[in-house]
Order: C-alpha cells, then structure tokens, then sequence
C-alpha cells in the first residue's frame, strides 16, 4: 500500500528503511535481477553458500557483486587490514578505515546491501593447516562442517596458498572460479573466462599451472579443470616515483596485530617483493564481477532457460498500436511487442540509462 507524507508526497513501504525486513521487501529488493534471470533462479541463489578468498581489488568487488545479484549465505576470508594504498581499488578503502580488518569492514557494508543475507567474515590467511577450518560450512549457515561449499571464489595473491587452495577444491570436488593476475593491465575488455590451461599473458597463471602439475598432479595437457579469469593484455612494467628516490618500492602497511605481523613474516609482505605492480579500479575490479558472473551464471544456467519470457503491459491489439516488431522469444517461438504511436522502444524500458 502507497502512504502520504505530511506533505502530501507518496511514500513506498517497500522502500521505507524503517520497515521490517520480510520477504515481499526481498523480492522487491532483486526485481531486476529477477527480471533478468526469473524467480526461480533468484530462489537458488538465496539459498547459496559461497565463500570468497581474498578480498582485496578483486575479492571485494566479487563479494559485493555476489550479494548484490542475491547469493544468500556467503563467507568472505582475509588476513589483512586496510591500508592506504588499497584506497585505488579496495570497496573497504575508505577514510578512516586504514588500520581495520578488510573482511569485518566489507561484512558490515554487505549486510547493508542486504539485511536477509548471512554474511561471515574471517579473518585469517588460508594455508595447508587451515584448509579444513576455512572450508568448513559456518553453523550458523544451517549446516553440517562437512557440507561442502556450492561455490569458491579464489582471489588470493600467494601462489603457494592459491595452488593448495585449488587442490584441495578439486579434492572436495568444489567448484571454483580463480583470479589470475590483475595487476600491471590497463585495459577490462582484454579479460576472459577460461581453463587455467588456455590463459596466456600472464606470469601468475604460467608458475600456478607448474606448481599444480608438479605437485598436485593436475593434467600435463588438455583441460585443467579449474575455470579462471584472466587477461590476454601484456604487463605494463611499473613507474618509478618521486618518493622512491630511486630505492624502489617501500611498504608503508598498518603494523597490524601479531596475527598479521606473523603472516607477513613468514607469507605474505610488501617488503619481500622487489617490484610492486600498478593497478587500476576498472581492471581488478572487472575481475572481481568477471569471477561473480561466473558463479551466478554457473548456478542459475537450467532455471534460466527453463524461465518464461515476460509478456509486455504495452501489448495491444493491432487497433490501437502504430508499431510491430516481431522477434524470437528465449523459447524459441516467435513473440510480438506493440508500442504505442509517436514513442519509441527505449521509452518504455526501465532500464539504467534512464
């Protein structure tokens, strides 16, 4: 029901803040994304369980992309803190932030987006020790620690945790979509879903495809079975700046807590690396919904060819319309859209132009 403000301006209670959360707000909170995929997929999607490793250029922009297209339960998983170099491409890199965990921040802004979703937030470094903790259904997800995951989002940058990782997702026969390297790129349309066998162009993907066949015994040729993104863009060697004074990079992370000091310690430090790659929003961030389409598409593809194409409201006998197009319906069968006379198509589309 449409309600009146004082000043006699109508107000929706579907979209009033201070209302409850029920279903009928859920449905309306992903019509969009219903009317693209259906109903039915948008009920799957509510019930998913994914968790995403890495949240930083890539596994922030992943995240919010997933709960945004309705996954319902969903696990994000870093070690690290904000830190003011992130402030290029991280969603948690915002003022005041620098110094705080990056994956409690992101679960806070995610359960914004959606209030019904289950959002967990873990902050660790996966590795061999910890894969049977961090691979483990949450309990408050609804089910047992040995229920597998429907879905892994891997963003990390350590090739040795990424290897393991993907191993032990082949192991429990998880599905995963994996980022490649996204650093040094300037240009989002160079990026491709792909068998990590196939991607090129990339330094990352080359050492990941050694270290799986050499030590996790994946295929030495064909198919690898792990579906990454990556980009066919050659590397863009980085600049020197004014402030390296010729000493090249200097890592001016937080300090951090034990935790954290000891995962740069023996892991994982900007101070370790000899070179320090550029990066640019518009690229790791295309990663990052390059590897969520993957995931919402991956999960939804039967319920979405089996959904039924929405008929128009502006569908009239041939009396009163001045306009015919006929085309074929994701069916298969031929459908027909009338518009009224003197407008165009683009006028009755609700789309994000308007």
């Amino acid at each position: 029901m449409v309600s009146h403000t004082q000043h006699g301006a109508a107000s929706n209670p579907v979209l009033d803040h201070k209302e409850p959360e029920t279903r009928y707000r859920l449905h309306r909170r992903f019509d969009r994304l219903g009317r693209l995929l259906g109903d039915g997929a948008v009920a799957r999607l509510m019930e998913q369980r994914v968790v995403i490793f890495g949240v930083g250029g890539v596994g922030s922009f992943a995240a919010e992309a997933l709960v945004r297209s309705a996954i319902g339960k969903l696990q994000v998983v870093d070690f690290d803190d904000v830190c003011i170099t992130n402030s290029n491409r991280q969603l948690q890199a915002l003022h005041g932030n620098v110094g705080k965990p990056k994956t409690w921040i992101l679960r806070d802004r995610l359960r914004l987006i959606n209030p019904q979703a289950q959002i967990e937030a873990k902050r660790a470094f996966y590795n061999a020790a910890r894969a049977d903790e961090l691979l483990a259904i949450p309990p408050s997800f609804g089910a047992g620690l040995r229920a597998p995951w429907d879905f892994v989002v891997d963003a990390i940058d350590n090739l040795t945790a990424k290897a393991h990782l993907l191993a032990e997702c082949r192991l429990r026969r998880i599905p995963v979509i994996s980022s490649m390297g996204a650093a040094g790129k300037l240009d989002p349309t160079q990026i491709r879903i792909a068998d990590l066998a196939e991607a090129t162009h990339c330094h990352l993907a080359r050492e990941l495809r050694s270290i799986l066949r050499k030590k996790y015994e994946f295929p030495r040729t064909g198919p690898m079975g792990v579906q990454v993104v990556y980009s066919r863009e050659e590397r863009h060697w980085p600049k020197e700046l004014s402030y390296d004074k010729g000493e090249g990079f200097s890592c001016v992370c937080p300090a951090g807590d034990d935790d954290v000091k000891g995962v740069r310690e023996h892991h994982h430090s900007c101070d370790e690396k000899t070179l320090i790659d550029g990066t640019v929003a518009y690229v790791t961030g295309a990663f990052g919904l390059a590897c969520a389409s993957a995931v919402v598409n991956t999960i939804t593809l039967r319920i979405r060819e089996e959904a039924r194409p929405a008929a128009s409201k502006f569908t009239e006998s041939a009396s009163r319309v001045g306009e015919l197009s006929t085309g074929s319906s994701p069916g298969g069968g031929e459908f027909e859209t009338r518009l009224p006379q003197g407008r165009q198509h683009a006028d009755h589309v609700c789309g994000e132009h308007k």
